[in-house]
């Protein structure tokens, strides 16, 4: 069983993926493709072949090395796998990085302390003073009515 594994346990031993079953739901999902193909997370892989994987905002692509199923240590994935993802690829990652907080990925949770007092730094200026004094001098009109 050496020379093939389930794309899942290779994702996991190979450190692509945290847990095996992140791994898993990233087959599901359709995240990971073998051959341009959406494989399930029993799919077996060979040595020679190229998986991508989609981490938004990127798509990574791994030439399998050698196939395992039990998770290695760091030091030993240069064996494992060869990262031959398009510099194109980190120019996006990069890009990303550099726009911060303001396209703000889906799911992340509420902003923290520091974010909103940079988002309101950042939108603060156009309104002269902020969002808060806006609804403060609209309610102060309502109520003279």
């Amino acid at each position: 069983m050496g020379d093939v594994a389930r794309i899942d346990k290779w994702l996991w031993a190979a450190r692509i993926f945290k847990t095996r079953s992140i791994a898993a739901d990233a087959c599901k999902n359709g995240r990971v493709t073998v051959k341009g193909v959406t494989v399930k997370p029993s799919h077996t892989v060979k040595a020679g072949e190229v998986v991508s994987v989609r981490k938004p905002p990127i798509t990574y692509s791994f030439k399998i090395l050698k196939t395992i199923e039990q998770r290695v240590g760091a030091k030993l994935l240069p064996e494992i796998y060869e990262n031959v993802t398009a510099p194109d690829q980190y120019e996006l990652l990069e890009m990303s990085r550099i726009s911060g907080f303001v396209d703000r990925a889906r799911g992340t949770g509420r902003p923290t302390k520091k974010d909103r007092r940079a988002m309101d730094a950042f939108v603060g200026p156009s309104l002269e003073g902020g969002f808060d004094s806006f609804f403060d001098d609209w309610d102060d009109d309502e109520g003279d009515e």
